[in-house]
């Protein structure tokens, strides 16, 4: 498991040296553009035959009646309610906190031109939550709670039907929504889902503006054939986590964490960046060990022994932080000597994890940030999943007779240098007497 890359004697090039996992959006299109298709015709037909042939059951009524949201409430184990409770309490903290921009004062250009900013919510919202190979409640806070705190006022939840829970979504998933007032919930997976939200069908489901959520690689591919006709927050791969690491690490936290995010997918890439060949050699023992007594135990091999995953050896800490930024980690941890210093030198990351007690595991679920975050390299370029994601910014545009007529000469002048005279009549005609 884990094979090793020797950066210490190249300087640059990193990215296209580092591990990286296959994930072809493209040839996922092929299988997803027919389901798609045919929800769009079909609808609610089309839905249930397709959780029949992915999911292995047939749903009794795709839109969960609110009556089963408030049942699994109820019957939720009061200490995973606290748990629950606790989560979104502090995501929605951190969400009105930290990520709610007040409209700005407008700008006072001159006498009678002023250009203010509003932040609009999108009004319409279909958040997907994954129930693969683990039913991530987790996600519904995330998804739900940023969009409640921008202002959004329909939201809508789809996640797959289960067999065990006669057709209905996993009960943790459906007491959450609960939880959080949405009662708009659909027992639909995949790509039906992402086609439901992005068309709507008659009868069941509105469209929505906007989709959200993580997802397999047909959700990923779904999302990259209906982006345009809504929008979407990313094209999430599968997790990834890099631990950048020196002697002073602890090796069976190292291993531990590397472990979790291995334990989500066969997929999911686990990377230590480490200037220390022994704590290399500590981790490796680690995970040997931790490995033998997990649930998880063929499907985190299977990660840890991928392309994807390995052990990258670098001179010092800041040919680790090079490295780091090349890979721009979906979760970064910094188990170093003096870790917060090292992690304020990062710009490329979806997430940072500052020290030994900042697993990812706490951000997954209750530390109050977000654990929807940009893969395979998005965070050299993207952001996870905020308020702001849910929020358009909008200009809005106040000039009076004086504010237009003090500037109308060289907006003129500007139109007929593009070759656009119809824009300079624009403005002529309101200066005629």
């Amino acid at each position: 498991m884990l094979q090793t890359l020797d950066f210490t004697g190249i300087d640059g090039g990193y990215r296209s040296r580092l591990p990286r996992g296959r994930f072809d959006v493209d040839a996922a299109l092929d299988v997803v553009r027919p389901i798609v298709a045919d929800v769009a015709h079909r609808g609610v037909p089309a839905i249930i035959e397709y959780s029949e042939r992915f999911d292995g059951v047939a749903p009794a009524a795709v839109r969960v009646p609110v009556a089963e949201l408030r049942r699994a409430a109820d019957e939720l184990d009061p200490e995973l309610l606290a748990a629950f409770s606790e989560s979104i309490r502090r995501r929605r903290q951190v969400a009105e906190e930290l990520e709610v921009d007040a409209d700005q004062a407008p700008a006072v250009l001159a006498d009678g031109a002023y250009v203010s900013l509003r932040n609009v919510p999108v009004d319409r919202v279909g958040l997907y939550v994954p129930g693969g190979l683990a039913p991530l409640a987790s996600s519904v806070i995330m998804n739900v709670v940023p969009a409640q705190v921008a202002g959004v006022e329909s939201i809508a939840i789809a996640s797959p039907p289960q067999r065990e829970f006669g057709g209905l979504p996993h009960p943790n998933i459906l007491a959450l929504c609960h939880l959080l007032g949405v009662d708009e919930v659909y027992a639909v997976g995949g790509s039906q889902a992402i086609a439901m939200f992005a068309y709507g069908v008659e009868g069941l489901c509105e469209p929505v503006s906007l989709v959200t959520g993580p997802g397999n690689i047909y959700v990923v591919a779904a999302k990259r054939l209906v982006r345009g006709i809504v929008g979407i927050d990313s094209e999430a791969g599968p997790t990834e986590i890099a631990i950048v690491a020196d002697e002073t690490a602890n090796p069976a936290f190292v291993a531990a964490d590397l472990i979790s995010q291995a334990e989500h997918d066969p997929l999911a890439a686990s990377v230590l960046i480490t200037t220390s060949a022994e704590l290399a050699a500590e981790v490796r023992a680690e995970v040997e060990r931790q490995v033998a007594s997990t649930l998880h135990s063929e499907r985190i091999r299977t990660a840890l022994g991928g392309e994807q995953s390995a052990v990258v050896l670098v001179r010092d800490i800041d040919q680790a932080v090079r490295v780091a930024d090349a890979y721009a980690a979906e979760h970064l941890e910094i188990q170093t000597a003096d870790a917060a210093a090292v992690a304020a030198r990062v710009r490329n990351a979806g997430a940072v994890f500052v020290g030994d007690y900042s697993p990812v595991s706490v951000g997954d679920y209750s530390a109050g940030s977000t654990h929807v975050l940009p893969t395979a390299g998005a965070g050299a370029h993207s952001s996870g999943l905020t308020v702001r994601s849910f929020v358009r910014t909008m200009h809005v545009i106040a000039y009076d007779e004086e504010g237009l007529l003090g500037l109308a000469d060289g907006v003129e002048r500007f139109a007929l240098a593009e070759n656009l005279p119809g824009h300079a009549a624009a403005v002529a005609v309101r200066r005629r007497p």
